[in-house]
């Protein structure tokens, strides 16, 4: 495990955490009529996403098991090597299925779904982070 590229992806993933905490509307009603809100969120919600899989792919790459097909299955070979917990695994699990709609289909987003996660889901990736924290400080 190279500790300095996931040093380096956790500060990533924190940054891309706070700054959707300074730029999380109050309000839905905010949040829909503000394009520019709606950029940042999206890019930085994207962005916490993909180097949360960068990072559990990185910690994949040192177990004996097949590599993940899917960036879900990154979290899902994580839960079932107990390196993370399912309820996180589950949850980022899900954050990649924004992602994917956030990326792909971004004319279909929900508004009311990215306020949901912005208000009430960034923790996932906190959770994520501490366990990530931990893997790193139980390894030689």
């Amino acid at each position: 495990m190279d500790r300095d590229i996931i040093i380096r992806k956790l500060d990533s993933l924190a940054r891309c955490v706070k700054r959707i905490e300074e730029k999380r509307p109050a309000t839905l009603a905010q949040l829909i009529d503000d394009i520019d809100i709606q950029d940042i969120l999206s890019i930085n919600l994207e962005r916490a996403v993909q180097v949360s899989v960068d990072i559990g792919a990185h910690l994949i790459a040192d177990l004996s098991v097949p590599p993940p097909k899917t960036m879900g299955d990154v979290f899902a070979i994580l839960a079932a090597e107990k390196l993370i917990p399912e309820e996180t695994a589950t949850a980022l699990r899900r954050a990649v299925g924004f992602r994917n709609l956030s990326v792909h289909a971004y004319d279909q987003v929900d508004w009311e779904r990215v306020f949901e996660i912005v208000h009430e889901r960034l923790d996932d990736f906190r959770k994520f982070a501490e366990s990530v924290t931990r893997i790193m400080t139980s390894k030689p």
